[in-house]
């Protein structure tokens, strides 16, 4: 097939939606789709432009049989409310031309992610003008999320906004969504069972694996992470790894570090970039058990998962069944223990029914005993972190998910109806 991808987030970007959409990407390209690209320059979670592109200039690049065209985007320093719609909305004009300049290749689909909406009516309107189909792939329910989240306010503005997305969501021929709670949303939204897709995010189970023999645990002369922050071999680790934003709540982890700061064998480690970091950091400026680190690299991400004794998953709760947290992933697959912020019910809580542990959103106490009660129990941890990674084999294996993905493709290129969307674990648990 041809496939035209419209993901304003790419690859190099290591967190969130660029990663999935560039592995996407590259998964069908090396199965032998044509697959074009148009995305802004990477920024993300850093809202900064990363070295090397420019965030006013079109460029156009080839990697990996894949090419890839680059929209001028303006990034905010500090992503408000505002900067935020001015954002999406300068992507969307200054990457319409781009989009409008593949009519001569002819794509047989063109797939767009939301975030950002604002792309959706051009989508359709290309598809539409060249007779070809359209996909929408919702990672995020932002018109949801800025409500639910506070960012914009006002019964009207957000009775138009969801009466547009309805109608926006109405004209795709695909739609899809990354979980069961975001997909019965989706449902609410009036999309039909023909159109509905479940189109998870996914782990490399044979790249992201829990260690074993003598590398289960470090030394005392480990050069890895423990080594490079100072953090004693025996210590216990607790560790969050991710985008730093408004969503996360990730203000929880310092409080729950200062409740735990005379537990001077428990260690927390941070590892993320965004909007967020510097509040968190000048939050834990006093705490010696508290450490930070960049977003690492893919070649790292195994050693990094793997450092952990416990992983923490915070969540506010105005955001749950809005967006499922796609770092959950590599937490399961690393076969460590995994504590998550979310109210009974919610999507997230049932995922992590008899995998890990679920505490309330924002009780940072809470988590605070959670994490203690862990410490104190190896084999508790033991055995969640081996429920977790059975968990991420049977159900979020990156080759499984993308081969049902792409039989999807095909069905929507022919016209033919979605294949009825299977049970998961997650919903007999």
């Amino acid at each position: 097939m041809k496939i035209l991808l419209y993901s304003m987030n790419f690859t190099p970007e290591l967190a969130g939606i660029g990663k999935y959409s560039g592995e996407m990407a590259e998964w069908l390209a090396a199965r032998g789709h044509e697959v074009r690209v148009i995305a802004a320059p990477p920024f993300f979670p850093q809202w900064a432009v990363f070295e090397g592109h420019s965030a006013w200039a079109y460029r156009k690049s080839e990697a990996n049989g894949i090419t890839v065209w680059r929209a001028p985007t303006w990034v905010p320093a500090k992503p408000r409310t505002l900067a935020r719609v001015a954002h999406l909305f300068s992507f969307m004009l200054s990457s319409m031309p781009l989009l409008l300049a593949q009519a001569r290749w002819k794509p047989d689909l063109v797939f767009v992610v939301e975030p950002p909406l604002f792309c959706a009516p051009a989508v359709l309107l290309f598809s539409k003008m060249l007779g070809i189909k359209s996909w929408l792939h919702i990672q995020d329910y932002e018109v949801d999320a800025a409500f639910g989240l506070g960012w914009v306010r006002g019964a009207g503005v957000r009775r138009f906004a969801l009466a547009a997305e309805r109608w926006l969501l109405g004209k795709f021929n695909r739609v899809s969504t990354i979980s069961g709670a975001m997909l019965e949303k989706a449902r609410g939204k009036g999309v039909g069972e023909a159109r509905l897709v479940l189109f998870p995010n996914w782990v490399d189970v044979s790249a992201i694996r829990p260690a074993t023999g003598a590398a289960a645990r470090p030394t005392d002369d480990d050069t890895g992470f423990r080594a490079e922050l100072g953090i004693p071999a025996d210590a216990l680790v607790v560790l969050y790894s991710g985008s730093l934003g408004s969503k996360q709540g990730i203000e929880l982890l310092a409080e729950a570090a200062r409740l735990l700061v005379y537990a001077r064998d428990i260690h927390f480690v941070i590892c993320g970039n965004g909007p967020s970091r510097e509040a968190l950091m000048s939050a834990c400026m006093r705490l010696r058990n508290v450490h930070f680190l960049d977003l690492q690299p893919a070649a790292r991400l195994n050693e990094l998962l793997g450092m952990a004794d416990i992983h923490v998953l915070p969540q506010r709760a105005d955001a749950e069944d809005l967006v499922m947290p796609s770092k959950l992933a590599g937490m399961l697959a690393s076969g460590k223990a995994v504590i998550v912020t979310a109210n009974p019910g919610t999507e997230l809580g049932r995922v992590m029914t008899n995998r890990g542990l679920v505490v309330p959103p924002g009780d940072a106490a809470v988590l605070a005993d959670a994490i203690e009660q862990l410490a104190l129990s190896p084999t508790v941890r033991e055995a969640l972190g081996a429920a977790g990674r059975a968990f991420a084999q049977a159900e979020l294996d990156q080759n499984a998910i993308l081969s049902r993905f792409e039989q999807e493709l095909f069905r929507c290129v022919a016209g033919a109806q979605t294949a009825p969307c299977t049970p998961t674990i997650e919903s007999k648990a």
